[in-house]
């Protein structure tokens, strides 16, 4: 009995390092940038921008990617690996409110056609888009002059992918995904990317961009 005793906590221990291990390597960023020894005024070589006049600065310390407050369009840069599913991107943005007038801005995966998680401050919203269209949405109390922090995933689901998403002020993060939607068919692999649309005339900045395998 004993002898049975230590193989099943022998079993049990190797178990458990080896379900350890995969949650390691699951957690291991396969890109990671907070831009703290990024040259200021340029972007980083591992960016891709689509559009834009992104480039890095400081302040206070602290480095970051800033896309200027002007012109009032719609731009974007990619990052990371060519992935369809299993992956999850993580980003910090701040943007500030002038007057009426509010900044939009996103964080995606699977390239310029795959999904986004948007926060619309004029509509008091955070919606999962893909394209022009709005798949879900709930609705969110946006600070102006406060970093948004994201969290975006496709996973497997059956002969599809789910997609889920939330975002957050402060330093709690929410337990459940805000937003999810099952698309039936597969999507494209793509790079990561953020976006934004400075409708408030006034900078929008993105750090901490970290992918990892979705868990």
């Amino acid at each position: 009995m004993k002898r049975f005793l230590q193989v099943g906590i022998l079993t049990a221990m190797v178990l458990g390092s080896a379900v350890s291990g995969l949650q390691a390597q699951a957690s291991k960023p396969v890109f990671d940038e907070s831009f703290s020894s990024a040259k200021t005024g340029e972007v980083p070589e591992a960016f891709m921008v689509l559009d834009g006049q992104f480039t890095v600065r400081e302040e206070e310390g602290n480095r970051f990617l800033e896309l200027p407050g002007a012109p009032l369009e719609s731009f974007g840069v990619l990052f990371g690996p060519n992935e369809a599913d299993g992956i999850e991107v993580t980003a910090r943005i701040f943007g500030t409110k002038s007057g009426r007038k509010f900044p939009t801005f996103a964080v995606g995966l699977n390239g310029v056609g795959g999904y986004k998680v948007r926060v619309a401050p004029a509509k008091n919203a955070l919606e999962l888009v893909k394209g022009d269209d709005i798949k879900a949405t709930v609705p969110f109390k946006w600070v102006s002059g406060q970093w948004t922090r994201f969290r975006l995933s496709v996973r497997k689901s059956g002969t599809g992918v789910r997609i889920a998403a939330k975002a957050w002020q402060g330093e709690e993060e929410p337990k459940e995904a805000q937003l999810q939607h099952d698309e039936s068919d597969k999507l494209p692999p793509g790079k990561a990317g953020v976006w934004g649309m400075p409708f408030s005339g006034t900078p929008i900045r993105f750090d901490d961009l970290k992918i990892t395998a979705a868990p």
